[in-house]
């Protein structure tokens, strides 16, 4: 009995990892990256968030880019990538950290 209560409880904890961040591509009102390194985004809804890359993607600080979406428009935390468009240096989300947090309403 010992032995299946310690295999349920490790299987409920290797399925459990904690979620990816996700945002809707339509919710991106801006992007922008000085370094390669981060990249900020400016949502519709008033919040910033800060994706750390994966990587350096040093023509990023001089070229635009196109997201490469697959089926969906969410964009997540260590699954997406981006193309630059001049260069076509793929680049890869790492995670992301909120800066500023959306509004509250009174």
């Amino acid at each position: 009995m010992k032995l299946i209560t310690a295999i349920l409880v490790l299987t409920i904890a290797a399925a459990s990892p904690a979620a990816a961040m996700c945002v809707q591509s339509r919710d991106i009102l801006s992007t922008n990256s000085k370094d390669g390194k981060l990249m900020t985004f400016r949502m519709r809804d008033g919040s910033v968030l800060v994706n750390h890359l994966q990587g350096v993607c040093s023509d990023l600080k001089f070229e635009g880019f196109v997201w490469v979406l697959r089926g969906t428009d969410d964009i997540c935390e260590s699954q997406q990538s981006l193309r630059v468009l001049r260069s076509g240096q793929t680049c890869l989300l790492g995670k992301f950290d909120v800066v500023k947090a959306k509004p509250v309403k009174p």
